[in-house]
């Protein structure tokens, strides 16, 4: 390459560096269709179906209901975990689940713990309301849980390896495609 091919290249990266380090990831939640939604800016980059809570909508203690509305990561947990790694209180038992073993129910592979915005949903952190990994993969696509979010155990390292602590969550009870555009112009 020449020097003039060189500083294009340069002056390329530079200019294109902030806007990068600007883009906003966050994540939208459609609970009629089980559907979750990373956006990053206004673009979906990534689409996984999940299961929320077979109780319905709410945030009341003991209810085992999936809280609606804003919501944030407000921690990240089992970075290094083998897929399929138990978690007890949050603590790798040392167990590894393989997808859809039998008569268990535990919460694996990964964790994000969310945190409620809004009145609605503020119960959501004392609850431990997460989005986690389950060994149930039978069951995604449809309400299964006992209030959190669950993603089979390879989607769910992906999602945890794409966001951040303070990751913005909207859980909403309409389509994907209404809802997205509903948070959109929210911002």
């Amino acid at each position: 390459m020449n020097c003039r091919v060189i500083r294009l290249l340069l002056l390329l990266t530079v200019l294109l560096t902030p806007a990068r380090l600007l883009a906003v990831r966050s994540i939208v939640v459609s609970v009629p269709e089980q559907k979750l939604a990373l956006l990053e800016d206004d673009v979906t980059i990534a689409t996984y179906p999940v299961s929320t809570s077979k109780f319905g909508l709410g945030d009341a203690n003991g209810s085992y209901r999936t809280p609606i509305g804003e919501m944030e990561i407000a921690s990240r947990i089992g970075a290094d975990a083998p897929v399929g790694t138990v978690f007890k209180h949050r603590m790798s038992t040392g167990e590894i689940l393989r997808p859809n073993t039998p008569g268990r129910d535990p919460i694996v592979t990964r964790i994000l713990w969310l945190r409620g915005c809004e009145r609605r949903n503020a119960g959501a952190y004392s609850r431990n309301i997460y989005i986690h990994g389950t060994p149930q993969e039978n069951l995604i696509g449809r309400p299964a849980s006992y209030g959190c979010i669950r993603m089979r155990s390879r989607d769910i390292v992906q999602l945890f390896n794409s966001v951040d602590t303070g990751t913005k969550i909207e859980v909403v009870n309409e389509p994907l495609s209404r809802a997205r555009r509903q948070y959109l112009a929210s911002r």
